[in-house]
Formats: C-alpha cells, structure tokens, sequence
C-alpha cells in the first residue's frame, strides 16, 4: 500500500482534561467530516506500522484510536490491525457494547502503550481473552464481532477511550504486576 501524505491528526497527550471525559453516543448518518476523520485515523495507525513511514514521520505505531483523542467527544474509534506485512484489516468501531466477554484474564507482557501516553508506564492492564461486542459501522449499520487476544485488548484500551479512562488508571500503583499469575501473557 502506497501513502500520499501522513494525515494531519493532532493526537492529545495525557495531560489534555478532555480524554478524561465521556464521549457521546453517535447518530447517523454521520458527516463527511466524521467519515473523514475515520478514514484519516486509519491511515494514520497504518503508517504508523510501516517502519519506512513510521521512521521517515517519527511515529510510534498504533493498532488503535479513539476520536475522543482527537477531542472529539463521540463514542467512534478505529482499529487497524496488521494482518501480514502491509496488509491490515481494518475495523471502524461505533456505539459498542459488550455483550459478553470470557472469565480468563490476559495482559500485554510488555505492557500496553498509547498514542497519548508519551511516557515509560511500568504494570501490566488486566484484559478480558474474548469478548462480544456490537457497534455500528461507517453506514450505520448493526454488527456483533467476536474478538480474541491482542484484538480484544485493543478493543478494551479504546472503549476505556469512551470512558475518559487510560490504561495506566488500570495499573495497581502499589503493585503494578499484582494478581500476574492468575492471567495469561500474550
């Protein structure tokens, strides 16, 4: 996949209040704006993966992002997930709701990152293995996904997003490992 130009995203840092807030639910049809900022969003996570791009712009690589980064306040983020080299999958994410998710707890071994936490965060984010959700896409139309692993990881860090929550909220600040052996590395 060949880019033009890195979108012009103005990714907030922890310290903006507004990521601390409740995004809103979304009606549709959405804008074009919205549709654009979407579509921006997704190749910006792409480039961000691609090492020619990520070192020619200086991007740290992203899976996910969540328009309430962006400070938009809606319950809208966008997933790209690397399938083989240069090859994604996209997910757009709107209105989700967990519908079930797996009692087996997982955590990223080392550690999660996000594209508005510019710091070393030391602890691991206790992460459900499976979930259900449903969302609506770009079109407004209903769907149910079922996800696993990294993917549901993902999809747990960026519907915290929604929620005004961080990782790094997640981590046991007295025992950043607490409660390791009870849950699988992946």
């Amino acid at each position: 996949m060949k880019y033009d130009k890195l979108p012009d995203l103005k990714i907030l840092d922890e310290k903006e209040k507004v990521l601390r807030e409740q995004s809103k639910e979304v009606t549709f049809p959405l804008s074009n704006e919205d549709k654009k900022i979407i579509e921006d969003s997704l190749t910006y996570l792409e480039m961000s993966q691609i090492d020619e791009y990520a070192e020619k712009y200086d991007l740290r690589a992203g899976w996910g992002l969540s328009l309430i980064q962006l400070g938009i306040k809606k319950r809208i983020f966008v997933i790209a997930e690397e399938l083989e080299k240069g090859k994604f999958k996209r997910y757009v994410v709107i209105n989700p709701k967990v519908l079930s998710h797996s009692e087996e707890l997982v955590y990223v071994g080392e550690g999660e990152g996000c594209l508005s936490v510019n710091r070393d965060v030391e602890g691991i984010v206790p992460r459900y293995a499976r979930m259900n959700v449903e969302a609506y896409d770009i079109d407004g139309n209903k769907y149910t996904i079922r996800v696993r692993e990294e993917l549901s990881i993902c999809f747990q860090h960026e519907m915290d997003h929604l929620d005004g929550i961080l990782f790094v909220d997640k981590i046991d600040k007295k025992n950043p490992y607490k409660n390791m052996n009870k849950m699988r590395e992946i």
